[in-house]
């Protein structure tokens, strides 16, 4: 049976500032340390990375308390 696809939230547990490392990380089977790594490494070179950031923050609703253990 294939699971379903996991949907973009920003969980309520193991964020930082706004949990959207935290939340691609899920989304895409990658550690929270490492989307932040590779977050921290990408803003050295030029880019819109923190507009993205802020966008994603506004646009990624927050995890429901329900799915939460899920």
């Amino acid at each position: 049976m294939a699971s379903s696809p996991r949907r973009l939230t920003r969980p309520r547990d193991n964020r930082w500032i706004a949990g959207v490392c935290s939340g691609l990380g899920r989304r895409f089977g990658l550690g929270a340390g490492l989307t932040r790594l590779l977050f921290v490494l990408s803003c050295l070179l030029p880019g819109p990375q923190f507009i993205v950031y802020i966008v994603l923050w506004i646009l990624v609703p927050n995890e429901d308390r329900h799915t939460a253990a899920y």
